[in-house]
């Protein structure tokens, strides 16, 4: 797995199940994040940003990509005896 995709992958806690069709793998997710991070410039011009820290994050809509219900969405809430 790129180290991106672990990145994302590590931020996304919630998953969704759509109780229309049973959905549990393919949902719009919208949401807004603030992000508090180093932006460092060089000489040149070229920027690398580091350090990224979520600081707020809100789950705007979540629709099912199967049936496109919105309002038959539900988190799916993990049992902690794993």
């Amino acid at each position: 797995m790129s180290s991106q995709i672990s990145k994302y992958r590590d931020s996304v806690t919630t998953r969704y199940r759509c109780t229309a069709c049973g959905n549990l793998t393919r949902f719009d997710v919208v949401e807004t994040t603030s992000i508090r991070s180093f932006h460092h410039f060089t000489v040149g011009g070229d920027l690398t940003v580091e350090e990224p820290e979520i600081i707020a994050k809100n789950v705007e809509s979540v629709t099912c990509r199967w049936c496109g219900h919105g309002r038959a969405v539900e988190p799916i809430v993990e049992s902690s005896d794993v």
